[in-house]
């Protein structure tokens, strides 16, 4: 594929993601709220699409996707256990399909999320344990913005009804070593599509903390 036919891909999947997440603004500022809650996990779904589709697939990038989604559907498994991971909390309705009362599609969000968090570092000339530090950073400071509009949405509650700081504590603790080993890996890959998917999160989420 020809520079500029990469550059047309990666422009248009960037585009899909930013059209999808604006209608899903549209969507939950309107009466029609309740409809595009449900249609969260098809808005993920279509996101880790659009950043897959933009990177270069190999077995590599498979098996690390498998890793994290696993570390991922596991950390949340016995944070709702166990409350030892991020606090005592439940799922809600509004994330589809659940297996052990872990909604299937958080796999998706912990990939989505790692990925796109360390694309933003990428270019960085820094050693790589510091692109890890900066970019679990980000990505725990991308949860701060999701974690009111979770509760809001009926992804998941608090069962004292506040958000404890230990919560943030754990993203970090836990994608910290995961971005490392990624990046030791060099899996995951900056274009305009990883590091937009990051922009577009936070856009998203910090326009909805504000109703």
């Amino acid at each position: 594929m020809t520079r500029n036919n990469l550059l047309s891909k990666h422009f248009i999947l960037l585009a899909i993601i930013v059209i999808f997440h604006s209608v899903g603004l549209v969507g939950l500022y309107s009466g029609s709220r309740d409809y595009f809650l449900e249609l969260s996990p098809l808005n993920l779904l279509i996101s880790i699409s659009c950043l897959l589709l933009s990177m270069r697939i190999s077995t590599r990038l498979v098996v690390d996707l498998l890793l994290v989604g696993i570390v991922g559907f596991t950390v949340e498994w016995i944070g709702v256990h166990t409350g030892w991971l991020f606090g005592d909390y439940t799922y809600g309705e509004n994330l589809g399909w659940k297996w052990l009362e872990i909604p299937l599609i958080i796999s998706v969000n912990w990939i989505m999320l790692s990925f796109s968090a360390i694309a933003c570092v990428l270019h960085l000339k820094i050693p790589d344990i510091l692109k890890a530090l900066l970019s679990a950073l980000l990505m725990t400071g991308l949860d701060v913005l999701i974690e009111p509009v979770a509760v809001q949405s009926d992804f998941w509650s608090w069962h004292n009804g506040t958000i404890p700081f230990y919560n943030y504590v754990c993203w970090f603790l836990i994608s910290f070593p995961v971005h490392y080993y990624l990046l030791k890996r060099k899996t995951p890959e900056q274009n305009k599509v990883t590091i937009g998917l990051f922009v577009v999160l936070v856009v998203f989420f910090g326009i909805l903390n504000c109703r």
